[in-house]
Parts: C-alpha cells; sequence; structure tokens
C-alpha cells in the first residue's frame, strides 16, 4: 500500500514526524494551546514536519489520503430492489441480555455467500432495549477465532465495563457486564475496541444498536411502533472485491477505508415501505471513516428530535444533516403529505439514492409531534468554567497524534475526579494540505459541546453527544463528566485513525 512505502520511506531517511502532514500556518487557536507540560521535543516536533527530503511519489501518497476524504470514492446508487432488514430487537431476561460475537456468511448478492462477522447472527447485531434505572447484565461470549471486546459506545457505564482494549476476550470466552442503566432515552450502539483490529472486525460486520427508553420517551407522542413507523438505520459502505467477499487488508487506507457499497442495516440496494404518516429514523454512522450529508431528494424539510445521547429540546426543522463516524441522530420525516406514487429517497451530498422510500396509502396518522421533548441546558456555571483540559489533534494517515503523542496503553494522559464537570478543549490543526474532519469520541459519558471557535454550537447539536465532528482549524469547548470510575478512551472515530494511535486514556478517581 501507498501508506506503508510512505511510512517506510520516511523512516529510512530518519525524517522525524509527528503529525503526518505539514502544519505551516499556525493560528491564533493553536497559540493559545497550552504546553506547559510538553517536552521540548514535543514542541520542536508540533510546529510541523519537514518534507525536504520527501519523494515526489511520498508526497502524492499524502495527498491522495486527503483527497480520498475531500474527495471519497463514490458510492453506487441503491436501486431500490430489496426490502430494509430490520434487526431483532431484544430485552433483558430476568435481568440477562445473551450477546455473542461470531463468525459466518451473509448473502448479500443473490446466491454468493460472503464471510462475515456479526453479534447473534452473522452480521450485525441485534438491537439491546433497556431501561432507565433497569440492572442489567449484558452476557458477552467470544465465538470468533481471534480476540475481541465488547465497547458500548455513548453508554454511562463503570470503567472495567466499558470495552475498551484492556478488556480483552478470548476465543472461548465469556464475561458478564452488570450496570444500572443512567442515562436519558437515546440511541446509543456498540461495537468490538481491541487494540489494532477495531477497524476489521467493524468492517466485517461487528456493531449493533442500543435503544434506552425512559418515562419521558413513553410518554411522548412520537412514532414508536418499531418496523412500523420507528426504523434503525446503520449506515456503513464497504468495497467487495470480484468473488463479492470482504478482504479489508486489501482496501485498508491508513487515512480511513472508504468503499463504494452502501449497506444500511446489512441489505444491499435497499428500500424502505412506509405508511402515509409521520416515520421516525434512527440514523447511525456506523462506517470506519466515510462522512453522510443525508437530505431528501425533493429538497423538503425535515424534523431532528435527537442527538446522540437524547431528545433535543424541541423538533429542529432541517434539511440536510451530516453525520461523521460514530454520531447518531434521530429524524422525523412527514410521509402523510406525498401521495402513494411519490418517489422519494433519502440521499447524499452527491445526490446518491441511499435509501428509497414505498408509501402504503392505507397506513395513516397525521398527528402533531410534542413541541417540546426535553429540557437540556448548557448552565451559566458550566460556561463559566476555566479550561482544564487541552487537546491538540493532528495529522493524517499512519502518522497521527493527539498533543504529539501516540496512543500507549500503560500510559494515562489526564486524570479527573468522578462526578467533576470540567472543560476540555479540542483543537484540530490543520497541516499543509489543509487538515480533515476528525469526528472526536470520549468513552462512558454523554458531554455538552459549549462552543465552537467560541460561538454557540449549531441548534441540531445543542443536546447530549459522545462523538463531535471537529472540521480542520476548529476549536470546540466540552463540557465533560463521568459518573463512574475507572480508565476510559478518548480517540479520534476514523477506526483507521484511532489504530494508528490518535487516541489517550483519562481515568476517573
Amino acid at each position: 500500500m501507498k501508506y506503508k512505502m510512505w511510512v517506510i520511506s520516511v523512516l529510512s531517511v530518519s525524517i522525524l514526524i509527528i503529525g503526518g502532514c505539514s502544519a505551516s500556518n499556525s493560528s491564533d487557536k493553536n497559540a493559545s494551546m497550552d504546553h506547559t507540560n510538553m517536552t521540548e521535543e514535543e514542541m520542536s516536533n508540533m510546529e510541523g514536519m519537514d518534507h525536504s527530503n520527501t519523494s515526489d511519489e511520498d508526497m502524492g501518497s499524502m495527498e491522495n489520503g486527503h483527497d480520498s476524504h475531500t474527495n471519497p470514492l463514490a458510492l453506487n446508487d441503491s436501486t431500490g430492489e430489496n426490502e430494509l432488514i430490520l434487526p431483532p430487537l431484544i430485552e433483558s431476561k430476568d435481568g440477562v441480555i445473551d450477546i455473542t460475537a461470531q463468525q459466518g456468511t451473509t448473502e448479500f448478492y443473490e446466491d454468493v455467500q460472503t464471510e462475515t462477522y456479526g453479534y447473534n447472527g452473522s452480521f450485525l447485531g441485534p438491537i439491546i432495549q433497556v431501561v432507565r434505572d433497569e440492572t442489567v447484565t449484558f452476557r458477552t461470549n467470544n465465538d470468533l477465532s481471534e480476540p475481541t471486546t465488547f465497547h458500548w459506545h455513548g453508554v454511562d457505564i463503570p470503567g472495567e465495563g466499558d470495552g475498551g482494549p484492556h478488556q480483552i476476550l478470548q476465543p472461548g470466552e465469556s464475561e458478564d457486564v452488570k450496570f444500572t442503566v443512567n442515562q436519558e432515552a437515546s440511541t446509543l450502539w456498540f461495537h468490538p475496541h481491541p487494540e489494532g483490529t477495531t477497524a476489521e472486525q467493524v468492517y466485517k460486520g461487528l456493531a449493533g444498536l442500543i435503544y434506552v427508553e425512559d418515562e419521558n420517551s413513553k410518554n411522548l407522542d412520537l412514532p414508536k411502533e418499531y418496523g412500523i413507523n420507528d426504523f434503525p438505520l446503520v449506515f456503513q459502505d464497504r468495497q467487495f472485491n470480484e468473488e463479492k467477499q470482504f478482504d479489508y487488508q486489501a482496501v485498508i487506507n491508513e487515512d480511513g477505508t472508504i468503499g463504494d457499497t452502501l449497506l444500511i442495516n446489512g441489505t444491499l440496494n435497499p428500500k424502505l415501505t412506509v405508511g402515509k404518516e409521520k416515520v421516525r429514523l434512527r440514523l447511525l454512522n456506523g462506517s470506519n471513516a466515510r462522512n453522510y450529508s443525508f437530505k431528501l431528494n425533493t429538497g423538503e424539510s425535515f424534523q431532528q428530535i435527537a442527538t446522540d445521547g437524547g431528545f433535543v429540546n424541541d423538533p429542529t426543522t432541517m434539511r440536510e444533516i451530516t453525520l461523521t463516524p460514530g454520531e447518531r441522530a434521530e429524524i422525523i420525516i412527514d410521509f402523510s403529505k406525498y401521495e402513494s406514487s411519490s418517489e422519494i429517497a433519502l440521499i447524499n451530498e452527491e445526490d446518491t439514492n441511499l435509501l428509497l422510500f414505498k408509501i402504503e396509502k392505507q397506513k395513516t396518522n397525521s398527528s402533531d409531534l410534542p413541541k417540546y421533548l426535553n429540557n437540556f441546558a448548557v448552565t451559566e456555571e458550566e460556561r463559566n468554567l476555566p479550561v482544564t483540559k487541552k487537546l491538540e489533534l493532528f495529522g493524517m494517515g499512519a502518522m497521527v497524534t493527539i498533543n504529539g503523542k501516540k496512543f500507549d496503553i500503560n500510559r494515562i494522559d489526564f486524570t479527573q475526579k468522578q462526578g467533576v464537570t470540567e472543560i476540555w478543549q479540542i483543537y484540530n490543526k490543520p497541516d499543509g494540505m489543509g487538515g480533515m474532519t476528525h469526528p472526536f469520541h470520549i468513552h462512558g459519558t454523554q458531554f455538552k459541546i459549549v462552543s465552537v471557535d467560541g460561538n454557540e454550537p449549531p441548534v441540531n447539536e445543542q443536546g447530549w453527544k459522545d462523538t463531535v465532528a471537529i472540521d480542520a482549524g476548529e476549536t470546540v469547548q466540552l463540557a465533560v463528566k463521568f459518573n463512574n470510575k475507572g480508565v476510559y478512551m478518548f480517540h479520534c472515530h476514523v477506526l483507521e485513525h484511532e489504530e494508528n494511535g490518535m487516541m489517550g486514556q483519562v481515568k476517573i478517581e
């Protein structure tokens, strides 16, 4: 691969690289970074990298890495020939939910069996439904032929059960993760998180959803009939080889692996049959690296009702919403205003058909959405807190860092007190080719976005979040509180960046 060739070339001439691409134009935001705890060597490295001894071929490789995200491989249009697969929805039995990581085969193409991974099945996993204040045990089992972990993305959970790279489950092993659900209604998810193989295991199919319900969600007059007017949509792009198999090692891109074929809930060329009513779509960007901008082909608006970790305060009218890897959103589309013959589709920024809708006229429900959904707020006390943690995201490909360092499982980067809110400031430092968006994720908590470049975050991001998209040159401030003790990861959710070291650890005491 070009990236590997580049790394070898750079090492052979002993060029000191920390961030991958030149970060020549230092901004005011960078000048405000607190480097008091950094060594002189790290300070020097943060100034950018010298490309004077880098070959044209290696420079081209770097540019191609950025180009794969500024101009990503286009997705194929969905033909709409296959009805959307709906994952089974499971609840606890006597407080226990069994989840098994396993390998098998899946028929994406007719009469072709593709080797895949899945939870409780051959590809992807069930929807785990839990209720606030419920004490539940996730009984995790590894039936794979390789080690894995079970990470509960967005779940407020003690560090020992979070499923980061410390909690490895060897083939044939099982482990119980017991905790009390302590967060409001939300759409969360779970996936593996072993060091060095997260990206490939997700690519092969390990991902599932978690629904948290509470009294508020039960009482709100929202579409909530699963498979009738409330649908999960897990978006993942993949690259099939000539034998219609996943060959991750053949297509891996160190700057984020992107494919040309979209799967939604593991469905190729999907369509969704809906009624002439308001329909709730729970969107998850479960891709390794691709960003999605969702909109309707009619250009009409829809309403967003939830972010990663819960409802927004009131339905927010949108015409387009962008999700980076790991982010979720819940939206409402009103199909009652369309005829059954209408050609409606969810499309992306390139007007590619992602999901076609078929409207059945016999189902009708035109009730209004509630005006108030939540009482989320960033408090004045939180706004006035000083910044106590500063992070600088930098680089591309194999040369990504946080504060000039790569991940070390034996190093604790930050400490924080349980139950104490701190302000984390994250700056995405551009490189010589402009840089790229990094989706920044913190394990074991839901945070509040206090500001983006000193301004209020967009209305549709004024809700609980566990992953935030940070553009090149942008600075965000987050109000972060951990309710549990333990060691938690924070990292870029471009899975290849995470694997390449764009990750750190915070210990909650």
